[in-house]
């Protein structure tokens, strides 16, 4: 509770002062951890988690306007992704979430904040449109590819050996 009250900074502290308070609160943990033996290996493990995570706890504190945590992105995804189970039946997100996921996800944020008229599909820019369109095509691809090897894997390997040595024929 107290590492939590120190992250929280409500007297909106520098990076360094947040740091110091930090450590404190750390080496009185370590302290507890000797005389509590029954939770010791669980403030263990905690300790252990804060300090790898060091340098990303602080950051935070060091970029002004930089919110110190990023819950909002986090039910942004995580709505997304229980419209997409809820739509598909699947526990587990779909693959065209993540082969689709740069339109799909924008186009389920932009048709919550307002209605999309037909005339709102059309591109306005058609190279963008294709160069993208192109992208997907690519991710479509490396996805059938996947499925081939999972499928085949000796056939698939030859098969890329066949197109190897066709591209490096001598003259």
């Amino acid at each position: 509770m107290r590492v939590a009250q120190v992250l929280q900074n409500p007297g909106e502290d520098d990076a360094h002062t947040v740091q110091q308070q930090f450590h404190c609160v750390l080496s009185q943990l370590e302290c507890q951890q000797q005389k509590l033996p029954e939770v010791s290996s669980a403030l263990a493990h905690f300790v252990k988690v804060l300090t790898a995570q060091h340098d990303w706890l602080f950051h935070c504190y060091r970029v002004p306007g930089l919110p110190r945590t990023n819950n909002a992105l986090e039910q942004y995804f995580g709505s997304s992704k229980r419209y997409e189970r809820r739509i598909s039946g699947q526990k587990s997100a779909s693959p065209g979430l993540v082969i689709r996921g740069q339109v799909r996800l924008v186009a389920a944020a932009a048709t919550r904040k307002s209605v999309i008229r037909p005339q709102d599909l059309q591109p306005a820019d058609v190279e963008h449109w294709r160069a993208l369109r192109q992208k997907l095509e690519l991710r479509h691809e490396t996805r059938r590819l996947q499925f081939r090897f999972r499928r085949a894997p000796q056939a698939c390997l030859n098969q890329l050996e066949a197109d190897w040595d066709k591209l490096n024929l001598p003259p």
